[in-house]
């Protein structure tokens, strides 16, 4: 039970790198991004919706740690692929990129449109990995140019487990969550958890055969958390993170451990910073089925979206 399990404090030095961290003007993005920085890295970015509630997040973290100039708040906003794109851009110009923690993710029970999925599944999936697939070339530069291993870290959570994901038996998964009759919003932060598990699996897989520089692909659970991402799941939810819930910077130290771990965790689900199982249904030959069909489909949307994005795997 993780009331009962404290996590190792980050401690190593970062000197020299630089670190990007999305969603971090609030919450566990904020705490990492704190950690990151006072761990001396050259470069902290944050990637935020809101830019002047990213100045307030890069004030905090400045006044915390004594260090200035170090800390960048860059516009990203995952319900736009443009916004997303101009994002990944703007990072190809970087002199080094060394991590990238995907941590910015919604979680609504109202049902909505961004693109062309309900925007919790252009947020949380199609969005996240278009990121990830687009950055990747510059993380593989680094590798080479500076003997590094650059790490792609996505934040999962533990509830990917808490779904059946009926939208598995559909031909198609993605066109089927993207219709407003059968949305079941109320699983739908659980559904794309699960989908982030099963493409970050698949991804990592492929790239380990690449042959291509190494960059460490992780995904992590952070656990029960006190943030603002389930601000809206009402009054049990609060009773049980008033209970149970780590402090925010507790849970960012995991963050913290998957974007520094070793190869070791490359396709792995860490959990409490260390590598886990994830749920049973990802495990068994129905999830593995499932991972494919995700793959293949979400593959092909990243390609219609940004067309050559696959190459980059």
């Amino acid at each position: 039970m993780q009331l009962f399990i404290t996590l190792p404090y980050p401690a190593s030095d970062l000197s020299g790198k630089t670190i990007i961290v999305t969603g971090s003007n609030v919450g566990l993005g904020l705490e990492a991004a704190r950690h990151f920085t006072r761990l001396n890295a050259d470069k902290v970015i944050l990637g935020v919706r809101n830019l002047e509630k990213g100045e307030t997040a890069k004030k905090s973290i400045e006044e915390t740690t004594n260090r200035l100039g170090v800390v960048e708040v860059w516009q990203l906003d995952l319900a736009s692929y443009e916004s997303t794109k101009q994002f990944v851009k703007r990072a190809e110009g970087l002199r080094r990129l060394d991590a990238v923690v995907e941590n910015a993710g919604i979680a609504t029970m109202q049902y909505q449109v961004a693109e062309d999925n309900e925007s919790t599944i252009t947020t949380n999936v199609v969005s996240t990995y278009l990121l990830a697939l687009m950055i990747l070339p510059k993380l593989r530069e680094t590798a080479t140019k500076f003997n590094t291993t650059p790490h792609l870290t996505i934040v999962c959570s533990e509830v990917h487990a808490f779904t059946s994901f009926p939208e598995k038996n559909s031909p198609n998964i993605f066109k089927t969550l993207s219709d407003k009759e059968t949305a079941n919003m109320a699983d739908r932060y659980r559904v794309s958890k699960l989908l982030e598990v099963f493409y970050t699996r698949e991804l990592a897989a492929r790239v380990k055969r690449s042959g291509k520089p190494e960059v460490i692909i992780n995904y992590l659970n952070p656990g029960l958390c006190h943030s603002g991402l389930a601000r809206e799941a009402g009054w049990r939810l609060a009773i049980i993170k008033f209970l149970f819930a780590r402090t925010t910077e507790h849970g960012s130290r995991t963050l913290v451990h998957a974007a520094e771990a070793g190869p070791e965790s490359h396709g792995q689900y860490l959990s409490s910073c260390s590598v886990s199982d994830p749920s049973p249904l990802v495990r068994s030959e129905e999830g593995a089925k499932a991972q494919k069909q995700v793959w293949d489909e979400l593959s092909q949307k990243l390609e219609n979206v940004q067309p050559g994005i696959m190459t980059n795997v």
